[in-house]
């Protein structure tokens, strides 16, 4: 692992971080805009901090808002360091020049897609095929990550096999741990149940009516 890898008890108890939630491996957050315009110059200036081009950051630029993900990829390592920790502060203040805040509540990430498998093995290499993603770098042999890094990254979970009565999928869905019991709540009022809350609030699996399961997911739990 990374020597300058941080917990998310780091990231959360550092000044400048009060704009941001940390959504599975990432800081995120969203800096709501008025235009495109807005939301060009904050990427714009994003952009001119130095050392950016080696620590890249994910953006997701919109008419409304900026949605930013710092996150930290090697060989042996996928999470935050102290460099995402130094970054946050530095564009939450870009922000602010621009009249702009984070707003930490606005946020969340849906995936991983946990595909379940007896072997995994035989069963990742048409995953990769079929939606032309690639091993994670730091765990190949049980993660797929879309290279792009615009689609949800697929996880492969050991099953015994059929017959269990559970679907063999589910997606997964990261929210700020203020949001997730009310999104629980949510999912249940529209028809849902709870299949398994012994780990809550790290995460609930829920399933819809006719039982295809999803998880509400925090990192509470996880550093």
């Amino acid at each position: 692992m990374t020597s300058d890898a941080i917990r998310a008890r780091d990231f959360y108890t550092d000044e400048g971080t009060e704009q941001w939630r940390i959504l599975g491996d990432g800081g995120t957050t969203f800096f709501r805009t008025p235009s495109l315009a807005t939301s060009a110059r904050l990427v714009g200036a994003i952009a001119d901090l130095g050392g950016v081009e080696d620590h890249p950051i994910d953006i997701d630029i919109r008419a409304d808002g900026v949605t930013v993900r710092l996150v930290t990829c090697t060989d042996d390592y996928f999470g935050m360091t102290r460099r995402d920790l130094e970054l946050a502060g530095e564009i939450s203040s870009i922000a602010h020049d621009l009249g702009l805040r984070g707003d930490p509540l606005a946020v969340e990430s849906v995936g991983p897609i946990v595909v379940g498998a007896v072997d995994i093995a035989k069963v990742m290499p048409f995953w990769a095929a079929i939606l032309g993603y690639e091993p994670r770098r730091d765990s190949p042999a049980e993660d797929l990550v879309d290279p792009r890094g615009r689609g949800p990254g697929i996880w492969f979970e050991e099953v015994e096999g059929p017959g269990s009565g559970r679907p063999r999928m589910h997606v997964a869905c990261w929210v700020p741990s203020e949001q997730a019991e009310a999104r629980v709540q949510a999912a249940i009022a529209a028809g849902g149940r709870i299949v398994y809350d012994a780990q809550a609030p790290s995460w609930w699996t829920l399933a819809d009516p006719e039982g295809n399961e999803a998880d509400v997911a925090t990192i509470i739990g996880r550093d």
